[in-house]
């Protein structure tokens, strides 16, 4: 677990926490790690919730399935990404999600029992790990509705280019790489990907953009 204090301490959930104390912090929250596959599942719809879920390394998504077995990737969290910790804060006691590793990853998880019923008196950082979980949370939040805006567009070339701005702004760059495939992108904006991969060769033929796989670039 050595291996990893770099990448933890810099992490919103270890801010203003010395990287020196990290390692008697994962201690304290029973912290432990374990590798999977690509599209081997880290846990399924119904598992409880008592955990806080950080990739070390490799992909995960969380994937949602309607009543009609439509399934959809409601997010993807690559290295050094949180998850599972919404649910945590809610009174959730199930998870109503799927979570699967797309690549071969390596997760830490966390026993959010212990941190979220620590007093301050037995426990040091408690109230430093609580207040950073709910900065988290809070952001999350912003993300979530960010994703919910493209769904509100009416056209399928609008959510695309609404996407694709978006991640513009977030690299300061009209050139990036998108963390999607076709069918995983299609998935995120709730659209079918014929339909998409139409409008992504209609807005590149109309000189909108330049894309090869996941690459793009705004013209």
């Amino acid at each position: 677990m050595d291996n990893y204090i770099d990448l933890l301490a810099k992490l919103p959930l270890f801010s203003n926490i010395n990287k020196a104390d990290i390692q008697d912090v994962l201690k304290q929250l029973n912290a432990y790690t374990k590798n999977f596959s690509k599209n081997e599942y880290v846990r399924v719809s119904g598992d409880l919730v008592d955990f806080i879920g950080i990739v070390l390394s490799g992909e995960i998504q969380i994937l949602k399935d309607d009543y009609y077995g439509n399934r959809s990737i409601t997010a993807s969290f690559s290295k050094g990404s949180m998850f599972a910790e919404a649910f945590v804060c809610s009174k959730i006691k199930t998870l109503p999600i799927d979570i699967m590793s797309s690549t071969d990853s390596t997760i830490m998880f966390l026993d959010s029992n212990i941190l979220l019923n620590s007093y301050t008196s037995e426990y040091k950082f408690h109230n430093t790990l609580v207040r950073n979980l709910l900065y988290i949370v809070s952001n999350k939040n912003i993300l979530l509705t960010q994703k919910l805006s493209y769904h509100s567009h009416k056209t399928t070339s609008e959510k695309i280019m609404a996407y694709l701005t978006d991640q513009a702004k977030a690299r300061h760059s009209s050139e990036f790489t998108i963390p999607f495939n076709r069918q995983q992108l299609a998935d995120y904006l709730g659209v079918e990907r014929s339909a998409m991969s139409y409008e992504i060769s209609k807005l590149q033929k109309q000189g909108y953009i330049e894309t090869n796989r996941s690459y793009f670039k705004l013209l």
